[in-house]
């Protein structure tokens, strides 16, 4: 069978290259990479997590300044590009549904969620404009979504991100699950949600599902469509470009990392998290309690009073490229990342690797 590279349909909105590159925060997904990737013909994404506010602990009103910066950074992405684009707001944030309001009066064109299952997203819609893609880990979440969307909402997700045990930064599975490494597999999620999907699905309302998770190349993308994905999403292999918003410590965070500086930590967040290891990560592995206060309340699933360091402040620095006082999130191969490289250019490569795999087949 011929299977064609081409093309993203998300109801009437169409990508033209169907690679989704995933929101990072904090701040290393902005307007920068997002219009870039774009402009390249994929879905750019804005991470909407810890926009608002400033590291040093005099915010006020973090909820506000979060909003107005969400609406500045879409804003700053629509001068540079004219084509579509996205937002992730991840459920476990206290300001979410103020955030998912500020995206959809910007007529952000998709929401990502994930961080948790998104089951009123569809409430905290005024239009039926903007595309609602919810990130599972699981078929039973996948399902759990459909069937309570359908029946309160009477709409599906228009879109589905099937995202792996191999991704980046927070992570949807158990400790025990991650180091299940036979019987986690992206490949036999993927086919379980498409399974799921194929059930909700009608002659009218198509539901692409989205590979994620530990896809690096070309021949990582070729497979995934084999199996009957409609695009994927990547993160980690947008971090080390040009147009990154992140500083270049932090992407020489990257380039320096072995596979073995790749670990995964218990994150505040209440969910395991993949970081490239440094001092900071062994300090708070230890244990150590870095002394933060909390000035921004911004996660539901984070107890202040219990935590030993504030994984705001630990990834605002880390995207100003102060890496002695955070870390960098990173997906599992993060550790081949060899060069610093335009999103043209890794656009090209991942493109034209793609076709070459899927001819092979």
């Amino acid at each position: 069978m011929n299977i064609e590279f081409k093309n993203l349909d998300i109801g009437d909105l169409r990508i033209e290259i169907p690679i989704i590159q995933g929101g990072m925060g904090v701040r290393v997904s902005a307007e920068g990479l997002a219009s870039a990737v774009s402009n390249e013909g994929g879905l750019g994404v804005i991470a909407s997590v810890g926009l608002g506010g400033e590291v040093d602990g005099k915010v006020e009103d973090y909820r506000t300044s979060s909003r107005k910066s969400l609406v500045s950074t879409i804003r700053k992405t629509r001068e540079r590009t004219k084509k579509p684009f996205g937002v992730n707001i991840m459920c476990a944030l206290t300001n979410y549904d103020d955030l998912v309001d500020a995206a959809q009066e910007e007529s952000i064109d998709v929401i990502i969620s994930g961080a948790g299952l998104p089951l009123k997203l569809p409430s905290l819609l005024k239009n039926n404009k903007t595309k609602l893609l919810p990130i599972v880990s699981s078929a039973r979440a996948a399902r759990l979504i459909c069937l309570i969307w359908q029946k309160k909402y009477n709409r599906l997700p228009d879109a589905i991100v099937v995202e792996g045990p191999l991704a980046g930064g927070h992570l949807g599975y158990s400790m025990k699950e991650l180091d299940d490494k036979k019987h986690v597999f992206l490949d036999n999620i993927l086919k379980e949600v498409l399974s799921v999907v194929e059930g909700f699905e009608s002659p009218g309302h198509k539901i692409p599902v989205i590979a994620a998770g530990g896809i690096f190349d070309g021949e990582d993308i070729a497979r995934t469509i084999r199996l009957g994905a409609s695009a994927v999403q990547m993160a980690t292999r947008f971090v080390c470009t040009h147009e990154c918003d992140a500083a270049d410590g932090y992407k020489q965070a990257y380039l320096s990392a072995k596979e073995e500086d790749i670990v995964i930590i218990q994150s505040p967040v209440g969910m395991p998290g993949r970081v490239i290891r440094n001092e900071f990560v062994d300090r708070i592995t230890r244990g150590e309690h870095i002394n933060f206060g909390c000035a921004y309340k911004c996660l539901y699933t984070c107890d202040p009073q219990k935590v030993n360091y504030c994984i705001a402040k630990a990834l605002f620095s880390a995207a100003r490229g102060e890496m002695d006082k955070g870390f960098a999130m990173c997906g599992t191969n993060a550790y081949r990342t060899k060069k610093i490289v335009s999103v043209k250019e890794l656009f090209t490569e991942l493109v034209e690797e793609t076709r070459r795999s899927l001819k092979k087949a």
